[in-house]
């Protein structure tokens, strides 16, 4: 160490003073025993305080040229520590760096021996407590409250128990003590029960002898003449008496500087506030590696803590995300984080997590030098409760009932039914939010409240022992009733989109209100009334499981409850919703839907009449009911007619456009559906996206694909590009896989395989994500049809087979057709002709329960190239020319142009190569557009073979 007199220079850090050349340590001015080695081993870290000093090069410094093993430096280190307080205690001054070796960590107040006497504290001063040897995430905290305390004579550090508040002020103060020539005194007032001690405890703190009933005097005389900063800790609980006081010492006393602790302001003349908020999280995200979860405080300090008592500890990949949901769970609140920590040398981290909706984890120990209101989260939290008064204790208990945030609206509703008045519960949740126990959520430009996970726990407990628990369960749940049925009234039911969306967090209340109403001990009347006004919320937020399962719950609940009729064609609606894109097409939806249409004609409302046949044209549509989907579509018109709104009336055109290109007529499909390349996105319609899809976007689907069966490719693949565009704005997870489902079609049929294969791999995914299983196999099966396209036929075989099972499954016929006739193609180039015609039969033959379908000159097709190859080709030219005949009826080219290449090939095989060409040339000659796509392409080359 530096030394430039053979006099001694002292090394002071928390309440201990070391004298390297005396050989001395002192304890608040007392010498303290210390071995020899021990002693040597504290010089020579603290002359290299901050850095890690190897454990090899340590033992070479204190044991010279003996030879000792590594045993007698951990024997050594352990006396050492004991001596600085215990081995917790003692810990945060000599760190173990597993596998590197020993750091002193403390902050050192260095000062030559003239200058000794300065530099210290007054022995009289109650001693300064030991700051943490590494505190994690608030060096920004510390250095913004030691601004603040250089700029204003009283700062007061405001937060929940357990955030880590007396951590900030004590490392605040160590860094203070230069400024403050070691004048810094500490007053922990958390074991102060008598406010009227508030003085004498300030004035024992500083050394000073009380002979008066009145203290005060005596204590501002003794601080006028020095320059000092006071650091109070924990006030809360004694603010009336503490507060005044303080307000008086800076007022009095100009060279004084107050830092308190609490979990409410003091609101006197010249306090600052700092807020401390918890430590950051990792958020709640897929794909974060563990360098990012890492990258955050929370985090770091529970893998810290961990590696404290298990000192080979690693985290692995796999654990670092349970890690990141601990974090969050815990609020990022540091008490509860390091409670977590110490558990997982018991349980594991995947123990831990699942342990801590336990109500046990409020009973976990930390250190045993912890002062006792943080040994535990349960005694944290009771330090706060108990010094509430009734109201306010009482309003806390109701709120635990809120899951996640909520509205002071919300608040009173539910305090209103223990007794607490308006005016008294307004005042209770301000009182609360400025002690720390209830925090904001900003939502937008509305203020949410919310009670942290832990707070929440504690206090539920003390519902449940107050037997309040179900009168407030019910007021909670009756609020949500009557929030989402005005909300429903205004948006006009599920006629009109967006009007839940900017409630969506209220998600987690209208969730808990349902479940209650629904339980043993809940109200079922309340529980239909509650899911008739959530069913649009849950459809809104597309989330269909849960819509399902309260729409079903509600309708069981029929026999016991009645349901009057507006609300059951809610139900059922929703039901019908739910269940097709849940489980299918199933005759459950087909019976929902027309109970629910029923309905809306018995109470004469048109515009649900007109939803609800949307909903049905739908459904016939994913069967392969194409005719009835059109007379569902006419049946429309009547009622579009009727509502005399222009709307309305595009809305119906785009459904009979959508109609007619299944039915396979593609001139009036385009001619129906053109408007929707122009019409304005923003523009009000008939919200149809509760049912899966936006009604604009699958009339542009229904465009794209008629323009390229009517022949007009490059508008096809411009129109195809808009759609899913479009749809991506909407950011409806069902409307954007239909536009990707749909638009793929148009860039198999150019041969365009590259941005067919991206939009594939994006819809598999898409489907996985948001679990949309007909979806998902629905890409499977387009999947395969690309591997038959690039010539992997086994693999596009599989693909396909995969998929048909789940399709059949779920009776989403209006794909299995399409899916048969590329699987028989794929049967009959792995010369499986027998099997490949039996396929393409059955899929013919499936069209016929239903009418015509705009699939089938292409079935056709594929079905007379399996009879060419298989040697039958006068069948196979019959079967040619119906493909032919029937693509001249749909006004579909793009099938026509496929046909005829097939039946040229077989009469060019014949020598009938003259009308071969008079077939196919005229074809050829109508494309204006799309001359490079994979069939024209095709087409040019057999033609210029016939030449």
């Amino acid at each position: 160490m530096p030394d430039t007199n053979d006099q001694d220079s002292a090394i002071s850090f928390g309440a201990f003073r070391l004298l390297p050349k005396s050989r001395l340590l002192e304890k608040d001015g007392a010498p303290l025993h210390l071995g020899g080695r021990a002693l040597d081993i504290l010089i020579f870290l603290a002359e290299r305080a901050g850095e890690v000093v190897d454990k090899r090069e340590l033992v070479k410094r204190v044991w010279a040229d003996v030879n000792v093993d590594e045993g007698s430096l951990r024997f050594h280190i352990t006396t050492l520590r004991k001596a600085l307080g215990d081995a917790g205690e003692g810990s945060r001054y000599v760190v173990n760096v597993p596998g590197r070796g020993y750091c002193f960590a403390a902050p050192l107040l260095r000062a030559a021996p003239s200058e000794n006497r300065r530099a210290e504290p007054v022995s009289s001063l109650r001693s300064l407590p030991a700051p943490l040897a590494r505190m994690i995430g608030r060096d920004e905290a510390v250095e913004k409250i030691s601004a603040e305390l250089s700029l204003h004579r009283f700062v007061t550090i405001v937060g929940p128990g357990g955030i880590g508040k007396t951590s900030v002020a004590l490392a605040v103060a160590h860094g203070q003590l230069a400024s403050f020539d070691g004048q810094v005194c500490f007053v922990d007032f958390g074991a102060l029960t008598d406010p009227r001690l508030v003085p004498g405890t300030i004035a024992a703190a500083l050394g000073l002898t009380v002979n008066s009933d009145d203290p005060m005097p005596g204590l501002l005389a003794f601080l006028r003449s020095r320059r000092m900063l006071l650091a109070f800790d924990s006030c809360e609980h004694i603010l009336d008496e503490l507060a005044p006081l303080a307000e008086r010492i800076v007022q009095e006393v100009p060279e004084l500087h107050i830092l308190a602790t609490s979990r409410e302001s003091f609101r006197t003349e010249g306090e600052r506030v700092y807020r401390l908020f918890p430590l950051d999280c990792p958020p709640q995200r897929d794909g974060l590696s563990m360098a990012d979860i890492l990258a955050y405080p929370a985090s770091q300090l529970f893998v810290e803590r961990i590696a404290e008592s298990l000192s080979e500890f690693e985290l692995s990949e796999e654990d670092a995300p349970l890690v990141a949901d601990i974090c969050r769970r815990l609020d990022g609140i540091a008490l509860a984080i390091e409670l977590a920590a110490g558990r997982v040398n018991a349980y594991g981290i995947a123990g831990t997590a699942s342990l801590l909706d336990s109500r046990f984890s409020l009973l976990w120990r930390g250190r045993r030098t912890a002062i006792p209101r943080h040994q535990t989260l349960s005694a944290a939290l009771s330090w706060s409760y108990d010094l509430l008064p009734a109201a306010e204790s009482a309003a806390l208990r109701g709120l635990s009932v809120f899951v996640g945030p909520f509205t002071l609206e919300a608040a009173l509703a539910v305090a209103s039914c223990q007794g607490i008045s308006e005016a008294e519960a307004v005042e209770a949740i301000s009182n609360l939010l400025s002690k720390s126990l209830i925090a904001t959520s900003p939502a937008g430009r509305r203020l949410r409240y919310r009670l942290l996970d832990t707070t929440r726990a504690f206090v539920g407990d003390k519902l449940a022992e107050s037997g309040e628990a179900v009168r407030v369960a019910r007021a909670h749940a009756e609020y949500f009733r009557y929030f989402l049925h005005d909300i429903s009234i205004k948006s006009n039911g599920m006629q009109s989109a967006g009007g839940f969306l900017p409630y969506a967090d209220h998600l987690p209340n209208v969730r808990a209100a349902l479940t209650w109403s629904f339980s043993e001990s809940g109200d079922r009347a309340i529980g239909v009334d509650l899911a008739a006004s959530a069913a649009q919320f849950f459809l809104e937020l597309t989330l269909l499981t849960e819509c399902y399962r309260w729409t079903r719950q509600a309708l069981a609940s029929a026999d016991t409850v009645a349901v009057d009729s507006r609300k059951e064609m809610t139900l059922q609606a929703a039901l019908g919703v739910s269940v097709m894109f849940t489980q299918g097409n199933t005759e459950e939806v087909r019976s929902a839907f027309t109970r629910s249409l029923q309905l809306a004609q018995e109470l004469d409302d048109l515009h649900w009449q007109l939803w609800l046949l949307r909903g049905l044209h739908i459904y016939l549509t994913r069967v392969g009911d194409f005719r009835g989907a059109l007379g569902t579509g006419e049946q429309s018109e009547s009622v579009a007619r009727k509502l005399n709104d222009p709307t309305s009336t595009l809305n119906v055109e785009w459904m009979l456009g959508v109609a007619h290109h299944l039915i396979g007529n593609q001139d009036k499909a385009v001619q129906f559906c053109e408007s929707a390349m122009d019409h304005n996105p923003s523009s009000q319609r008939l919200n149809i996206g509760h049912l899966g899809y936006d009604d604009r976007i699958v009339a542009l689907v229904a465009l794209a694909r008629g323009l390229w069966l009517s022949g007009r490719p490059d508008r096809a693949v411009e129109a195809a590009r808009y759609t899913v565009r479009q749809a991506e704005q909407l950011e409806q997870p069902l409307t954007l896989g239909i536009s990707l489902i749909w638009t793929i079609y148009v860039f198999l049929w150019v041969g365009d395989w590259a941005s067919a294969e991206s939009l594939i791999e994006r819809l598999i995914d898409h489907a996985a994500r948001h679990f949309l299983g007909p979806y998902h196999a629905v890409g499977i099966g387009q999947k395969g049809e690309l591997l038959l396209r690039r010539g992997d036929t086994a693999g596009g075989i599989d693909h396909l087979r995969r998929s048909q099972a789940t399709l059949y499954a779920t009776r989403h016929r209006i794909m299995t057709t399409v899916f048969a006739t590329a699987l028989a193609e794929g049967l009959a180039a792995q010369n499986q002709s027998d099997e490949a015609l039996r396929m393409i039969d059955e899929a013919i033959a499936q069209i016929g329960d239903h009418g015509e379908s705009f699939d089938v000159p292409e079935m056709l097709r594929v079905k007379g190239d399996i009879l060419t190859q298989s040697g039958r080709a006068a069948e196979a030219e019959g079967c040619l020319q119906q493909s032919l005949a029937l693509s001249r009826r749909q006004c579909a080219l793009g099938w026509e142009l496929r046909g005829a290449m097939s039946l040229a090939r077989i009469w060019q095989q014949a020598g009938r190569t003259a009308a071969a060409q008079s077939l196919l040339a005229p074809l050829v000659a109508q494309y204006q557009e799309g001359l490079s796509t994979r069939d024209l392409v095709a087409a040019k080359g057999l033609l210029g073979a016939l030449n």
